[in-house]
């Protein structure tokens, strides 16, 4: 009886990981299906790039069509995008016809070049500030940091740059499914979209939304922002699903709410700061405080006190208008 246990304990084992990409302590990762719709999403770890998580850490997904599928964000690096592309062929066998980059981040796109390799007529789409902005010297930044970071940048370049545009309001239809882009002007970055799934009545956030992880805010970006759009979804979002860059997808209030809370609470702090013309930093412990689990996020140590600061220069500079 034993021995059977045994074997049905291993069997039961080599299946879940034949159908997943085995990252060490991180667990087994797979795309997975968004209930009855055509979406699918491979959540990654929600920290920040290191050499066990081999640079992996955001949300690849796609979108299947009659024909093709379109991917949204397929990951930071070459050799991450190959194994991001066997897991799609593990549940789909059709080819990439395009590929949507959300923002000019390397963590989400550098994968892109993987991509193309296998599929070369697949079209690649972003706003037109990312593809600018990529090609002034973002992506060489961003090559550093995360080979720096993850050591697993070999092959991400020459780089495959997304060369269609996507600009707000526009509709796109391919291969029969629709797509709706929003463009907020500064929120994580100048150069965002967030992404409308009209069949399955999805919103693709980017790096807007983070849940369990925080990352920076770099000068191109605005967390007054940032709020502003997020507090317009809050108030007049009507989505089944919303996919944030990182982190948990679910409803409105448990995917975007908390990253909402977040950022008002050093909006809040930083504020009365400013107010009693004190320095931003002595209100850390008072934010920590009030954010409660918030602040057991990767990466809160070192990223909410730059965060805190920006924010009151934010605060500063509208003052001063």
């Amino acid at each position: 009886m034993k021995r059977i246990i045994s074997l049905m304990l291993f069997i039961a084992f080599f299946a879940s990981t034949l159908f997943a990409w085995e990252l060490g302590k991180y667990g087994n990762f797979k795309f997975e299906r968004m209930g009855t719709s055509n979406v699918w999403i491979m959540h990654g770890p929600a920290m920040e790039p290191n050499r066990k998580n081999r640079g992996f850490m955001n949300n690849p997904a796609f979108i299947e069509g009659k024909n093709g599928l379109i991917v949204i964000d397929p990951g930071g690096n070459y050799r991450v995008g190959k194994k991001i592309l066997e897991e799609i062929e593990k549940v789909s066998k059709k080819p990439i016809v395009a590929v949507l980059n959300t923002h000019k981040h390397g963590d989400h796109w550098f994968a892109n070049v993987a991509v193309a390799e296998k599929y070369p007529k697949a079209a690649f789409y972003a706003h037109p500030n990312m593809i600018k902005e990529a090609k002034a010297g973002e992506a060489d930044k961003w090559y550093g940091i995360l080979q720096r970071l993850s050591g697993n940048l070999e092959g991400s370049r020459p780089y495959r740059y997304p060369d269609h545009e996507l600009v707000d309001g526009q509709t796109i239809e391919i291969d029969g499914q629709h797509f709706l882009i929003h463009h907020p002007k500064k929120a994580h970055t100048d150069t965002d979209i967030l992404i409308e799934h009209k069949e399955s009545n999805t919103l693709f956030l980017g790096d807007n939304v983070m849940k369990n992880r925080l990352g920076g805010f770099d000068s191109s970006s605005s967390i007054l922002g940032n709020i502003e759009l997020l507090e317009g979804i809050m108030k007049n979002g009507r989505y089944a699903l919303y996919v944030p860059g990182h982190g948990p997808s679910g409803a409105k209030e448990e995917t975007v709410g908390p990253y909402l809370r977040y950022l008002k609470t050093l909006k809040k702090w930083a504020q009365k700061a400013y107010d009693n013309d004190e320095e931003y930093y002595v209100y850390k412990d008072k934010v920590t405080k009030e954010l409660g689990s918030i602040a057991m996020w990767d990466a809160y140590d070192h990223q909410m006190g730059k965060h805190l600061g920006k924010v009151y220069r934010e605060i500063e500079e509208k003052d001063m208008e």
